[in-house]
């Protein structure tokens, strides 16, 4: 990992904010970037001031945008690891339309814009990689448009997995079960059903950051062990 250059949307959150730090700890180069500017003042302070941006995950032009401030910034890319998302709880049929466009917007096209513009970019050998989760195989009641947006992703990133295989591009699909976060309360509609104690953040930054040295295809809940990364 030393000197690669990463990109890391999301930032700001607990999981994005611990994994730029441990890729910082590890000699990579990370360009932030995040929603909330006091929130991405402290990871950047934490990093030895690394090149950090503001971005909404709403705008798909401001995604694309980042990546090449991203690139200048660091002068190309080695990876992006997107770690944006949204969460929605309740019957379908309360969702409303602007709620599930925003929904899908946040959790599939924001993600798909970043590494889509990304994908010309990044390096040979390199990585294109985003958070999907397991309610995109799982979708539990109550959360159709949730995962309904993090199984597009997730279908997505299959696809452009095989579009890169000639390039020696990697594409990880980081696809995490319950995490100790304050996800869930962020939700822009509903509360959480109870929840059983989620994984720790730092488990989940050590099997992404192998993953990512590993060429890896998959992170995702192991029969063996909580996360497994699958290459």
């Amino acid at each position: 990992m030393c000197g690669a250059r990463v990109l890391v949307p999301g930032a700001t959150g607990e999981i994005g904010a611990a994994l730029v730090a441990r890729l910082h700890s590890l000699g990579a180069r990370p360009a932030l970037a995040g929603r909330d500017p006091d929130a991405l003042a402290a990871v950047q302070a934490a990093c030895a001031d690394a090149p950090a941006r503001t971005f909404d995950a709403w705008d798909l032009d401001a995604c694309a945008q980042t990546v090449t401030w991203a690139a200048g910034e660091l002068g190309g890319l080695d990876g992006v690891v997107v770690c944006v998302g949204i969460g929605a709880f309740g019957p379908a049929e309360e969702m409303t339309d602007a709620v599930a466009e925003y929904l899908v917007g946040v959790n599939a096209l924001a993600p798909m814009a970043f590494l889509r513009a990304a994908a010309p970019r990044v390096a040979d050998g390199g990585v294109l990689a985003a958070v999907t989760g397991v309610v995109a195989e799982a979708a539990p009641a109550r959360m159709a448009d949730y995962a309904a947006a993090k199984a597009a992703l997730a279908t997505w990133l299959t696809a452009v997995r095989r579009e890169q295989r000639r390039r020696g591009v990697s594409v990880l699909e980081i696809n995490l079960p319950h995490m100790d976060t304050r996800f869930a309360e962020r939700a822009v509609q509903g509360e959480a059903p109870r929840l059983p104690p989620g994984l720790p953040v730092e488990q989940a930054v050590d099997a992404v950051v192998r993953a990512l040295a590993e060429n890896a295809r998959f992170v995702r809940p192991g029969a063996n062990a909580p996360l497994e990364v699958v290459r």
